[in-house]
């Protein structure tokens, strides 16, 4: 299956480019590496900016917050500002990002399921190419 078909554009229209790029980039912040660990680990509960930066491990605050905002900008994750002292923010899923948040972890399942033999397939290459000098 083509991406093209996934995203519901035809063959033309992910040749031009400018109008796939809203396509294209909300599949890269939905599957980047802190994306999809955001949103992973808010299907199971909100969580507070510290708390998810302790669940995900090895996030700089800079790189947690940028991903925060741009779900948040696609309407997949919502920010709760609770006007207390001191100030308290939760983060959570919006339908939208529980959507979005399954069909993520479905594939990370399938990663982990699948992971002896894409293991195995990645030896058997390099096998093949450590006997070879073309590339």
């Amino acid at each position: 299956m083509a991406v093209s078909d996934v995203v519901g554009v035809t063959a033309s229209k992910y040749d031009i480019g400018e109008q796939m790029c809203p396509h294209r980039l909300v599949l890269e912040h939905v599957t980047s590496r802190w994306g999809v660990l955001v949103l992973i680990e808010l299907l199971d509960r909100p969580y507070r900016f510290s708390e998810l930066r302790r669940a995900i491990g090895r996030v700089s605050e800079k790189m947690l917050t940028q991903t925060l905002q741009t779900l948040e900008r696609d309407g997949l994750v919502h920010r709760d500002a609770k006007p207390v002292i001191p100030p308290r923010v939760d983060y959570s899923l919006t339908e939208l990002g529980r959507e979005a948040a399954e069909q993520v972890r479905g594939l990370a399942l399938w990663t982990e399921e699948r992971m002896g033999e894409v293991q195995k397939a990645r030896e058997v290459y390099d096998a093949r190419k450590g006997g070879s000098d073309q590339g």
